[in-house]
């Protein structure tokens, strides 16, 4: 994920936001889900066509060389979209994911600080029968969080005081709002492409049970609590817009639990605030878009 019309993530609560999303809806190595692939077309062995929608946590910036225009996207060629493509071998792909993207940029043109990324669901025609989009977080507008939720002092929970001051949460606002933009989007792309599976992909995770990391990832306690709740109440509603909306979604938290900020940096999926390998700060690494693209697979399949 990335901030809105931006080149990628460098804030950290967007991230650990973007992270700490989990329901089950798939089966790999890492765990096991008894719901079926969902409707549409298969695609793979030379034929069908796999459009990829989504953000930075789907364009993956730095993962690997740049693939497509506009560079401002930060999009890779070994992203969670690119490995799916190369396991599947559909007839055609198409990856149009972008940093900073929210649902707006699939009906609009997003700009970039270097180029203009066309209207995401330009990309889907009638002709494509795999669809997978990876959006959502941005729509909530968690990097305006940053400043409140960043502290000094471990037991603190600044973000949550200020965000459920009155006793109104108002991140509970917005991510039924963020919900209803996704599910509007999934009608969308069923109705320009009517063959196509449709896969939401749900955002890996970067936090730990527990307490968190601090100082290494400056969240208080508190904000690491509260945060986890009302992620986890995100991806909930990612994955009940599919299931309303005849998609199928690909939990990458519980794949990746264990495999988060704090973990040791040859077993992190997520890179901490310096990165450890050839990825952007507080984004998938390679690992982490590979074991991604497993679950993504296991669903498509």
């Amino acid at each position: 994920m990335a901030a809105k019309k931006s080149g990628g993530c460098g804030l950290l609560i967007l991230v650990v936001v973007a992270g700490l999303l989990g329901v089950g809806y798939y089966k790999s190595q890492h765990g096991s889900a008894s719901a079926e692939p969902p409707s549409g077309e298969s695609t793979g062995g030379g034929s069908g066509r796999y459009v990829a929608l989504g953000d930075s946590y789907t364009s993956a910036p730095h993962t690997g060389d740049q693939a497509g225009t506009p560079a401002g996207c930060k999009r890779s060629n070994n992203n969670y979209p690119h490995l799916v493509a190369a396991k599947l071998k559909p007839a055609e792909f198409v990856d149009v994911s972008c940093s900073g993207a929210t649902t707006e940029d699939f009906t609009s043109a997003q700009s970039t600080k270097n180029g203009t990324n066309p209207p995401q669901l330009d990309a889907v025609t009638t002709a494509t029968t795999l669809v997978t989009l990876g959006i959502g977080g941005n729509d909530v507008g968690f990097i305006s969080l940053a400043p409140s939720c960043v502290t000094a002092h471990s037991g603190s929970a600044p973000c949550r005081d200020r965000l459920t001051a009155g006793g109104h949460d108002q991140l509970a606002d917005r991510i039924a709002t963020a919900g209803k933009r996704v599910g509007t989007m999934l009608d969308k792309i069923h109705a320009k492409a009517p063959k196509a599976r449709v896969i939401v992909v749900g955002y890996p995770t970067v936090l730990p049970d527990g307490d968190g990391c601090w100082p290494v990832l400056p969240l208080g306690a508190g904000d690491v609590g509260y945060l986890r709740d009302k992620l986890t109440k995100l991806n909930n509603e990612l994955s009940a817009q599919a299931k309303s909306h005849d998609a199928g979604f690909a939990d990458t938290a519980e794949a990746s639990k264990g495999h988060d900020v704090c973990a040791d940096s040859g077993t992190r999926w997520v890179e901490g605030i310096v990165p450890t390998s050839s990825a952007a700060a507080l984004h998938p690494n390679a690992r982490g878009e590979d074991g991604m693209a497993g679950v993504v697979e296991s669903v498509a399949s």
